[in-house]
């Protein structure tokens, strides 16, 4: 009986120093995941992003995302950004085979001029066709030719004939109203017969006044007797005073 239970702690014994221990989440390294070695949770999570944002993530995220549509605002930046960063120093981009290094380190650019192209703005050129002391004659000469015209008093008006903006000036009846007496028949025919032969109001007003108006209207030009034939407004001229 004593030998069965000696037997049985043994074999007890035995496979409780085979069994593998169980980590205890709530002793002092609580902040250890399983898993993680000696470090923490934190340090992999940090390890972890420093990963995604490595140049080999961002070209898988590159591979999947849509080009931009040509002629749109994104392929042109990024057009722009990809030859600024091909001509920027330490970068090279090239035409026609040739490597072009956008450095200000770099000789100037050959000029080349082209036939028919003035080379007035080459000073070694036009230095090899006429100096300074030629220049200066020539502006002598160009300003010894000059003519000064002295500026001269309007002349006085010597036409005769009635004064369309004299007389809009001195009258001051509105258009319409009458003041001269009208008589007559068939006034709406005689009118349009006679302002007919005149190609604007002025002239009409003009001839009007010759022929004795406003007071006489021989022609019928003012059937309604406001002195101002064919239609003729005396308004513009008045404002043109006041203002």
């Amino acid at each position: 009986m004593i030998t069965r239970t000696l037997l049985a702690l043994t074999a007890g014994g035995l496979l409780a120093a085979c069994q593998p221990a169980i980590p205890d989440s709530g002793s002092v390294n609580s902040g250890r995941g399983v898993g993680f070695g000696d470090g923490t949770f934190e340090a992999e999570q940090r390890a972890r992003d420093a990963a995604l944002a490595n140049d080999s993530i961002d070209s898988a995220i590159a591979a999947t995302t849509p080009a931009p549509a040509d002629g749109s605002a994104e392929a042109t930046a990024a057009e722009t950004a990809r030859v600024l960063a091909a001509t920027r120093p330490g970068g090279a981009s090239t035409a026609g085979g040739a490597t072009i290094n956008a450095s200000p380190s770099n000789p100037p650019p050959t000029a080349v001029n082209a036939v028919g192209i003035s080379n007035e703005n080459n000073f070694d050129a036009v230095s090899g066709q006429r100096s300074i002391q030629d220049d200066a004659a020539r502006v002598a000469s160009n300003r010894a030719q000059y003519e000064v015209v002295q500026p001269e008093a309007l002349p006085e008006r010597t036409a005769s004939g009635p004064n369309i903006v004299a007389y809009a000036l001195q009258s001051n009846q509105p258009v319409g109203q009458q003041i001269y007496s009208r008589v007559g028949f068939n006034k709406a025919r005689k009118f349009e017969r006679a302002c007919a032969q005149y190609s604007h109001a002025d002239q009409a007003q003009i001839a009007f006044l010759a022929a004795g108006g406003p007071e006489k209207d021989r022609e019928g030009m003012d059937p309604d007797g406001d002195g101002f034939a064919c239609n003729w407004d005396p308004t513009p001229f008045r404002r043109a005073a006041q203002g």
